[in-house]
C-alpha cells in the first residue's frame, strides 16, 4: 500500500505563486509516475500534470504548461508542483496520484489540498 500526504494548498491572489508538496510513503519501490490533478466545484476531475519516475519525462494540461511545473525528489519520494502565474480558474482542490509498476495507472490518491486563486 502507498499513502500520498499533499500540502502547500492556500489562497493567493491573481498572478500570484503556490507550490504544492507530495510525500509518498509505504511500498514505495515502484513508483511507475506520479501526477496533479484538480476538481473545481462542480466540474469532472481533470489532469494537471505528471511526472515519470524512470526517466523524469514530464507531461502537462495545455493550459498550465509555460506557468506549472512538476518536479520530484526521488530520495524523499516527493513530488512538486510549482504554480506560477495564477489565474481564478486554477482554483480548485488538487490531488496528488502514484501510479506503479504493476498496474500503470492512477490507483493511489491523496486527500487533495485546496487552492483558491482570487481576481
Amino acid at each position: 500500500q502507498v499513502q500520498l500526504v499533499e500540502s502547500g494548498g492556500g489562497l493567493v491572489q491573481a498572478g500570484g505563486s503556490l507550490r504544492l508538496s507530495c510525500a509518498a510513503s509505504g511500498r514505495t519501490s515502484d513508483i511507475y509516475t506520479m501526477g496533479w490533478f484538480r476538481q473545481a466545484p462542480g466540474k469532472d476531475r481533470e489532469y494537471v500534470a505528471g511526472i515519470s519516475w524512470g526517466d523524469d519525462s514530464t507531461y502537462y494540461k495545455i493550459s498550465v504548461k509555460g506557468r506549472f511545473t512538476i518536479s520530484r525528489d526521488n530520495t524523499k519520494n516527493t513530488v512538486y508542483l510549482q504554480m506560477n502565474g495564477l489565474k481564478p480558474e486554477d482554483t480548485a482542490v488538487y490531488y496528488c496520484a502514484l501510479a506503479n509498476t504493476f498496474e500503470k495507472r492512477y490507483n493511489y490518491w491523496g486527500q487533495g489540498t485546496q487552492v483558491t486563486v482570487s481576481s
